[in-house]
């Protein structure tokens, strides 16, 4: 198909054009014609099971609501629906049809669906609702995503059975954004009564598919939830029979499985096979890149050397990226100057901080009493200068991890000895946790500018109730938290807009942070798979999808 580019695309629920690719517009376009000869690729087909390999860490619970990370919204995205999605980056209709906000802005009020059943037959009602938001706010849940996104709601009231009532400590102009997310979404209240841990083997929620199975190390089985409840304004069921969900963590492995077919849909692609498969008719690719931040170093201003702004400086200035992330990343990667993705239209970008100088590095070492010693690695007060960086092996692909060795390489030139420790998911969030970290790369994925405040406001260096804590930059400003909040409670779109970009001068100019590039989000697919959407935070969607025969 050959899409006209002034053709105007139908408004989609799960297709988000401030995010999703070209690519992707086109697949949702493909998903809702009709027409079509026989056994023509555009003509939707249904049966058949889609095989996903997932190259993230297999998530240690299905429930989006405990703890909080990607992997478990590229598996909740099929089995659990939200209150809103997300359209241009305005708030659509899905399992609430409308709502309002009180003048004071402290009283959003949610009219529900009275149509929805979730898969275990309970109704989706203002019960269910209210009984999703107290458990994400449980501690005992131990949310971290969803717990810091709904900080600001007071009480959730059932005012009758299609009214939800919440009462927010504070205007939040992002609450809505942030019902968007998996994280938030919606669960049978019945399920949720149950232990967490068998809550966390087969969740259930109002979704086009269930998950009927998990085979740890292995596999989740999804299968069809025949009696879906299309929303959004589409009519269309679930025409999979099912999806298999299995977890490849070996790039080379994971991409060979697509080439022989054994697989329909992958991520983690890495920039060789996207090169590759550029080459392939058989082989496409989905390029979806995430909302919230980019991916960017954290030095943590709240412990150690980069207490000193002036050895902050220094590190950020010795730090040579350009080189290699483009021989790394070949041309799949943008360099970026912002703490924001480039899909978020408030993102602002400041070059001239981010150079690199090696002798204005040398300069400010020198300057700040940090002297050369016979091995190469300056002294101060006989303490050598090393700086610890954990790395997720999960989170970080291998090209990010070549390209950290490369920016380790040349902080040695200047006399900076960067310890890179490569670490399985769940004890790099166990080094973050006891605070043995002086820099690190920790994507975070949330809709909209509202990821700032979570990032940078210095009440998120206190742990969620999970134990992570998102501002690992430790910045600890209170001007810049006045700035955050008066952003957070503002409803006026160019005042709001304004005070996200201080926001940003100010975190880019405290030099806590050194932005990399945006959170790279490449699906690659074969030819036969068609109907793939996104959602608003950008991961794929199968309700609408289909196999070609």
């Amino acid at each position: 198909m050959i899409l006209d580019p002034v053709q105007k695309i139908p408004a989609l629920r799960r297709i988000v054009t401030g995010v999703a690719s070209a690519a992707t517009i086109l697949l949702a376009v493909a998903a809702c014609s009709g027409g079509g000869a026989p056994g023509d690729s555009s003509t939707p087909v249904r049966g058949g099971t889609l095989t996903y390999a997932s190259g993230d860490a297999e998530p240690t619970c299905l429930d989006p609501h405990v703890g909080g990370n990607y992997p478990q919204a590229l598996l909740a995205t099929q089995y659990i629906e939200e209150l809103v999605g997300l359209d241009d980056g305005e708030p659509t209709p899905e399992l609430a049809t409308k709502w309002s906000t009180s003048d004071d802005g402290k009283t959003l009020t949610f009219t529900l669906r009275d149509d929805v059943t979730f898969t275990d037959g309970t109704p989706f009602d203002a019960a269910a609702v209210v009984a999703n938001i107290e458990h994400v706010q449980d501690p005992a849940t131990a949310s971290s995503t969803g717990y810091l996104a709904l900080q600001s709601i007071a009480k959730a009231t059932a005012t009758d059975d299609r009214t939800v009532t919440l009462s927010l400590s504070r205007p939040d102009a992002a609450l809505l954004e942030s019902f968007s997310q998996p994280w938030v979404g919606m669960e049978s209240p019945k399920a949720l009564q149950r232990k967490q841990a068998t809550n966390c083997e087969s969740p259930v929620g109002t979704g086009p598919f269930r998950v009927t199975d998990w085979k740890h190390g292995d596999r989740v089985t999804l299968t069809k939830n025949a009696d879906y409840t299309p929303l959004g304004g589409s009519t269309t069921k679930p025409r999979l029979d099912g999806l298999t969900w299995r977890f490849l963590p070996d790039s080379t492995s994971r991409y060979a499985a697509l080439q022989s077919g054994q697989v329909d849909v992958i991520d983690n692609a890495q920039p060789d096979q996207l090169e590759a498969a550029s080459s392939k008719a058989a082989i496409r690719d989905l390029d979806a890149p995430r909302p919230g931040a980019s991916n960017r170093l954290e030095l943590n201003s709240g412990h150690g050397v980069f207490q000193d702004e002036s050895v902050r400086k220094a590190f950020i200035a010795a730090a040579e990226i350009d080189p290699g992330l483009k021989s790394l990343f070949l041309g799949t990667a943008k360099r970026s100057y912002s703490v924001l993705s480039s899909v978020e239209p408030t993102s602002y970008s400041d070059k001239a901080l981010f150079g690199y100088d090696p002798s204005e590095a040398e300069r400010l070492l020198d300057a700040a009493g940090w002297k050369e010693n016979g091995d190469g690695v300056r002294e101060k007060d006989g303490k050598p200068l090393i700086v610890t960086f954990p790395v997720s092996t999960n989170q970080s692909v291998p090209a990010e991890r070549s390209l950290f060795q490369q920016i380790q390489a040349s902080e040695a030139k200047v006399g900076i000895s960067v310890k890179l420790e490569e670490l399985d998911l769940s004890s790099w969030y166990a080094a973050l946790a006891k605070n043995q970290y002086d820099v690190v790369s920790a994507p975070y994925t949330k809709v909209g500018p509202d990821v700032l405040r979570i990032l940078y406001d210095s009440a998120s260096i206190t742990p969620a109730p999970s134990g992570y804590f998102a501002n690992l930059a430790q910045l600890d400003d209170p001007a810049l938290d006045r700035l955050l909040e008066r952003a957070a409670q503002t409803a006026d779109s160019a005042e709001r807009a304004d005070l996200v970009e201080q926001a940003q001068q100010t975190i880019l100019e405290s030099r806590t942070v050194l932005p990399l590039y945006d959170q790279q989000n490449h699906f690659l697919y074969r030819s036969a798979v068609h109907g793939i959407s996104t959602t608003s935070v950008s991961t794929p969607w199968f309700g609408t999808a289909w196999l070609a025969r």
